[in-house]
């Protein structure tokens, strides 16, 4: 078994500082070395499902997740040009009858927050800020992390939690080689206050359309609206997501959708428009050298499309924490880990990579082969749409 001081992570987000708890729990002393000198997180709108949740219930953040959350009552496909509903499949009290935990939509920075201060608070977690983990080196038993700025920091094992453009997998494996997908991404949050009442009903709602879609749902308790549209576009490609946007230009881009989807717009604050271009990655044949692994984006970056980054991350953390708490050698410990991890995690990136073909039908013939079906499924029998997401939110691996 590890000894309880030293279980180094390279990096502060959320997967990072979810390990960190996870690791905690189970009695294991852990470091987290960030790169910022604060804590904080950018970015909009996620969507915890049941999956997710039931992770950090174990953790013991359910009452701070219910404060911040909110929970949708549906998850809906429309068109975007018309606004017709395709279908509309029952969340709430339906998906936690269905899967045993509540499915929510959260602020990135919310759940950054409630999972930095529960770090904070405990005793096993020692949080290091101002530090990157460039480089590392393993030695017998040991593996040692060289930060950017003060002393070397040795550990038992490094997680790299580091994010998409993870320098613990770059150490690993060398430059990866992204895949620009041809699509671009904006988002948005907007005041609910400043819409009209019952614009943006309370789902998540994927509005298909032409070489693009959008979704539409509520954060922070329902105050406000977070908006992400995808674009196919060969113009533009930085990978990023601080990239400032220029609202004329969103508009543009969705000038065919309907009303509604030009309400939101406009509705929107200049200084809430981001724009990030959406790269692919290959699921990893590996992640672990030794006593060196990785998780969350660092091993499996996936497209937006299936809602999952996240909770994957969430659910690695678990898992991860839970063999290096029984194992003798942490290097064993990663491989089950991987064992456990790989296998899912690809399905899902494959999903969402799909999911970027499916929601941009523009023909009509190629709408109604897409959506026809789901629309029939709907009208005949409500579970048949529940069924081809039950592998993903109906996962617990707290009962693994």
């Amino acid at each position: 078994m590890p000894k309880p001081t030293d279980i180094l992570i390279a990096g502060a987000g959320i997967g990072g500082l979810t390990a960190a708890l996870a690791c905690a729990q189970n009695n294991l002393k852990v470091a987290v070395i960030e790169r910022t000198s604060e804590l904080g997180e950018a970015g909009a709108g996620l969507q915890i499902a049941a999956n997710g949740t039931h992770v950090l219930e174990k953790l013991g953040l359910g009452a701070e997740l219910e404060n911040i959350g909110f929970r949708p009552e549906a998850a809906t496909l429309r068109l975007g040009q018309s606004g017709r509903t395709i279908f509309s499949n029952p969340l709430g009290e339906a998906a936690r009858e269905r899967y045993g935990a509540w499915y929510y939509h959260v602020h990135r920075a919310d759940l950054h927050r409630i999972l930095a201060e529960a770090a904070n608070a405990n005793p096993n977690i020692d949080l290091q800020l101002g530090k990157a983990v460039t480089g590392f080196v393993e030695t017998e038993g040991l593996v040692s992390a060289d930060p950017s700025h003060g002393n070397s920091i040795s550990g038992t094992a490094l997680i790299g939690a580091d994010g998409i453009h993870s320098s613990v997998r770059e150490g690993l494996f060398g430059k990866d080689a992204p895949r620009f997908t041809g699509n671009v991404a904006w988002r948005l949050l907007v005041p609910t206050r400043s819409l009209p009442a019952g614009l943006i009903p309370p789902h998540a709602t994927v509005w298909t359309g032409p070489k693009g879609h959008a979704v539409t749902y509520y954060v922070r308790g329902g105050e406000l609206v977070n908006f992400v549209g995808v674009v196919e576009r060969e113009d533009w490609q930085v990978e990023g997501w601080l990239e400032s946007g220029d609202i004329s230009e969103l508009k543009q881009d969705f000038a065919p959708w309907c009303s509604t989807i030009h309400q939101l717009i406009d509705a929107a604050d200049e200084t809430t428009c981001f724009k990030w271009a959406l790269f692919d990655r290959d699921p990893l044949p590996s992640w672990s050298k030794g006593r060196v692994t990785l998780l969350g984006d660092a091993c499996h970056p996936m497209l937006p499309f299936m809602a999952q980054g996240a909770c994957m991350a969430i659910e690695d953390a678990w898992v991860l924490a839970a063999e290096l708490a029984k194992a003798e050698d942490p290097a064993q410990a990663f491989l089950r880990y991987e064992a456990q991890r790989k296998k899912r995690t690809a399905r899902v990136q494959m999903a969402a990579r799909a999911n970027a073909k499916r929601f941009h039908k523009g023909a009509p013939l190629g709408q109604l082969g897409t959506y026809g079906p789901m629309w029939l499924a709907a009208r005949v029998k409500q579970d048949l749409l529940n069924k081809p997401f039950d592998w993903i939110y109906g996962a617990n691996v707290t009962k693994a």
